[in-house]
Order: structure tokens, then C-alpha cells, then sequence
């Protein structure tokens, strides 16, 4: 079994070569390091530089390697930035996924599993989000995951590529051997910000806006372990090996969490001070956002094991306090 994984120098992604690996996968990266890290890939992977965009280099690695199937997670990702860039989001991940699709046509490559997020449901129309509700995403990044799968889903009536799109919640913790984690640049996710304020990286995290419907007055988040999010791959990977039909299914964990229940549960962990500052609301934030992960259970047979927020922030810390500055070679670790 040989599997193309897009995206690979990634925080998700490279978590997927590792786990592949694990399983005597044999793995081929394609990243452009535009976010990636090289040292973030597996030394027995088989890696290219280059980007999904440019057809001649896709086609070059197809010709020169055997692939069953196809991992994506190749995608620019921040809410934020998609509306200030959104041409930029939808050259790089819908025009991105059909010059990946024209090329699996190519080739007769029929099976791809996706990295597709919860942005696709926009605010959602009550919780826990299942999937068969409607789809408003509210940012250009998560219309460009919709139009992914949707593209998805007409290549497999035209073409029979079958897909599983895996639609995340809020991604976090990093392998528990602590030899890759999460490391942006700029970082916006909220478990490794409040640990750059445990190593004193920050002077205080900001929580946006204290007034929402909910017990503490802060957001209620979805968390889901990496390295769980990665099992789900591997089980969407053996649906579709075993003649499953293309499918969408959700991943999290069930439960919700505030953001003063996360800084005090990474206070607890570390045992470090973290200074709090409250900051307005952010435009868009729904006050709670927990996933039905019921489907994949059923037809998945997943069964996330690290699901308490401990575990999960216990990970991460382990990546974050031996590698403060990331993957920066040139920084001695604390």
C-alpha cells in the first residue's frame, strides 16, 4: 500500500506520515513549505517540493512513483486571512484540488481522503452539528472546503473517484513521543497560544469577549486529539479499500470545552501562571460549536481514545516545552 500525502510537512499532515508509517505505509509528501516544515516530515517518507497547482510537477510524481491512494491536506487555512485573500484561498485550495483531480483522472487513481473542516457549516443550526445539516459557511476558507467536496462529488459520479471528506472541529495536541507537534507562524490556534504564555512566549492570551450565552460567559469549543483525527484517516482509508461508497462525516470529540476551561486545564498540566486579558467579541464566533461524531462511529468503527482535554494539552506541552521555538535549528530548547 502506497499512499500520497498532500500537505505532509504540515502540523496534520505530518502526523499522518508518521501514523502511516507506523502501519509499514509507504508514503509520498508533496508539500510546497509554504507553512510545512521539512523536519516535520518522516525520514523514511518519500518527499517532493513542489505545489499541487503546477500540473507538469503533479504529473512528474505520478509517473515516477506507485500510488494507491491519496491523503489532502494541502490548504490555506486561516479564517481570518481567506477574507482579507480570498483569491488567493480559492487559486490555492479549489484550483488546487481540480488540477489534483484532473491529475488522479490521468492516472486512474479512484480513492482520496479529505481534510475537509466544520467552516463548511458556518453558524450552525443547533449542537451537537450533525451532517445532515445545511451547509452556510461564513469565511471564504470554509465556502472553499464546500466547493472541494463538492467538486469531489461530481468526479466520482463522472470519473468513480471515491472519497471520504473528513470534516474537523478543533484540532490540537501533537504525538506522544513529542518528536513533531504544532508550530505556525503566526500561530492562532488557542492550545498553542495559551502554552506560549506558560514558556512566558506571551504576556497574557486575550479571550474574545466574556458575555456569550454559556456557564462561564466564554466560547465553547470542540477538541479533538491529532492523533485520533489521524486514526479516523486510516479507518476512512480501509472504507474505501474495502469498496465503501464516498462519504462525509464529522470528527470531534462530543464535548465542549470553555476557554477559561481550557486555560485552566493548561494551567493544571504546566503548572505555570498564564495572565488573562478579555478582549470584544470577534465577528462570527457562534457561543458553542460541539460535533456529532455518531456517523463515523457507526460506519467508521472510530473510537477516539484520547479524548480528555488533559491528555490533549499533556501532548502538546511535551512538543511545546522541549521545542519552544518550533523547528528552528538554530534556538537551544529549554
Amino acid at each position: 500500500m502506497s499512499v500520497l500525502v498532500l500537505g505532509g510537512a504540515g502540523y496534520i499532515g505530518s502526523h499522518a506520515v508518521h501514523q502511516l508509517i507506523d502501519q509499514q505505509t509507504k508514503v509520498i509528501v508533496i508539500d510546497n513549505l509554504q507553512t510545512g516544515h521539512q523536519d516535520a516530515i518522516h525520514p523514511q517518507a518519500v518527499f517532493y517540493e513542489g505545489d499541487i497547482k503546477d500540473i507538469t510537477f503533479m504529473r512528474h510524481v505520478f509517473r515516477n512513483e506507485s500510488i494507491d491512494a491519496v491523503f489532502h491536506f494541502a490548504a490555506n487555512s486561516l479564517v481570518g486571512e481567506s477574507v482579507e485573500k480570498p483569491l488567493e484561498y480559492f487559486d490555492n485550495n479549489v484550483y488546487g484540488t481540480q488540477v489534483l483531480l484532473q491529475v488522479m483522472k490521468e492516472f486512474d487513481l479512484k480513492k482520496i481522503v479529505f481534510s475537509s473542516s466544520a467552516a463548511t457549516y458556518g453558524e450552525p443550526e443547533d449542537v451537537p452539528i450533525t451532517e445532515d445539516m445545511s451547509t452556510n459557511p461564513s469565511s471564504p476558507y470554509g465556502e472553499t472546503k464546500l466547493m472541494m467536496e463538492k467538486i469531489m462529488k461530481w468526479c466520482d459520479i463522472a470519473y468513480g473517484i471515491r472519497y471520504v471528506a473528513l470534516r474537523y472541529f478543533n484540532v490540537a495536541g501533537a504525538r506522544r513521543s513529542g518528536i513533531i507537534g504544532e508550530d505556525h507562524q503566526p500561530e492562532t490556534h488557542l492550545v498553542p497560544i495559551i502554552l506560549q504564555a506558560a514558556l512566558g512566549q506571551r504576556d497574557h492570551i486575550t479571550i474574545f469577549g466574556d458575555n456569550y450565552d454559556t456557564a462561564d460567559g466564554t466560547c465553547i469549543r470542540d477538541y479533538i486529539h491529532v492523533e485520533d483525527l489521524i486514526e479516523a484517516h486510516i479507518l476512512a482509508l480501509d472504507h474505501l479499500n474495502k469498496g465503501g461508497r464516498s462519504e462525509t462525516f464529522n470528527l470531534g470529540s462530543n464535548q465542549g470545552f470553555s476557554v477559561k476551561e481550557m486555560i485552566e486545564a493548561a494551567h493544571t498540566v504546566t503548572g505555570k501562571e498564564i495572565s488573562v486579558k478579555t478582549g470584544e467579541r470577534r465577528a462570527g464566533d457562534p457561543s458553542i460549536l460541539i460535533a456529532s461524531s455518531k456517523k463515523a462511529t457507526a460506519l467508521l468503527g472510530w473510537k477516539p481514545t484520547r479524548t480528555s482535554i488533559e491528555t490533549i494539552i499533556q501532548d502538546a506541552w511535551n512538543w511545546h516545552a522541549n521545542h519552544p521555538n518550533g523547528y528552528l535549528k538554530d534556538v537551544t530548547p529549554k
